[in-house]
């Protein structure tokens, strides 16, 4: 048999990898690291049956000009790293000059990182205002035994981190739905920020928020100062749900009368929806678990499926 020839070799080295399941983040994005790898393969067949490499010249694994773009990751610097609660934090990065990432409400980027080796991508929802200038901000949980976790806590000011996107959202229009109910857990909150706050910033939008924050304890409960600050405004309600607080005498006062125990169920998602001041169209975000078990109680409220979307 006759050896490959040296050619040979040196396309198979150019030919692009196939991503593994830890590089999918699940988040349905377009395009999906599996599209990306689609088009490279593509245009590196294409290449190779001309002979021409300079057709794969084209291919940009990540840029450097801190511009976010859904196809190649792009290097961004950790401004600040604060911890919210011990397995939550808000990270700060940069962005040149007073540029902005320009999303729309509600949009996640992706986020990659390796872990012994593992290649591993996750999605996450910026929180900073959509026209935050120079800078962008995530929330981020962290798990014990979660692989981008380990690479996350490492985490220190001046470090250089790579994502894409954006992907996703819900396009929201400004007076569109009488009243939104926003249902969140834990960091599920992070979609729901911008679209609150793009709404308080617009003094002709008029649409009701009816914001519910489930968390385990009154201690989780993430970026209380700017939820009490929403909290302010006329047509914005926000009310929490605690599933591992037994008693609301510990509570700050203020919290007591918006806050409830135990876990979100079927009659408390009944007695919130009676509550909107419209029918409300609904945002959900959560775990895949709490999604589902909302989706059920909002039917048995009689919230339709096209009245709600989920995250």
């Amino acid at each position: 048999l006759q050896a490959m020839s040296d050619s040979e070799e040196d396309w198979l080295a150019l030919r692009p990898q196939e991503p593994s399941p830890s590089q999918c983040c699940g988040s349905g994005c377009k395009p999906c690291i599996y599209d990306v790898y689609e088009k490279e393969l593509a245009q590196w067949e294409r290449a190779k049956a001309m002979r021409d490499k300079s057709l794969l010249m084209g291919k940009k694994e990540q840029s450097n000009n801190s511009e976010l773009n859904p196809d190649t990751f792009t290097a961004f610097s950790v401004s600040s790293v604060e911890q919210l609660t011990e397995d939550t934090y808000q990270y700060k990065f940069e962005l040149p000059g007073n540029s902005s990432l320009r999303l729309s409400l509600g949009q996640h980027i992706v986020l990659r990182g390796v872990v012994n080796g593992l290649e591993v991508q996750r999605a996450y929802t910026p929180i900073s205002p959509r026209n935050a200038e120079g800078y962008f901000e995530v929330l981020i949980k962290c798990y014990e035994a979660g692989l981008m976790s380990q690479y996350i806590k490492t985490w220190k000011r001046g470090d250089v981190v790579f994502w894409r996107g954006p992907f996703g959202g819900f396009p929201y229009q400004p007076n569109k739905h009488g009243e939104l109910l926003m249902l969140a857990s834990g960091t599920g909150l992070a979609p729901m920020i911008p679209i609150l706050q793009s709404i308080t910033d617009d003094e002709e939008d008029e649409t009701f928020v009816t914001l519910v924050g489930c968390f385990s304890t009154f201690d989780k409960i993430y970026l209380k100062p700017l939820l009490q600050d929403l909290a302010r405004f006329w047509n914005i309600r926000i009310f929490y749900v605690l599933s591992q607080e037994t008693s609301l005498e510990k509570l700050p006062w203020s919290y007591q009368e918006n806050t409830y125990t135990g876990r979100l169920n079927e009659d408390l998602m009944k007695t919130i929806v009676n509550s909107c001041r419209r029918k409300p169209f609904v945002l959900i975000c959560g775990s895949s678990a709490f999604n589902e078990d909302i989706t059920r109680y909002l039917k048995a409220a009689g919230i339709e499926e096209n009245s709600r979307f989920v995250f």
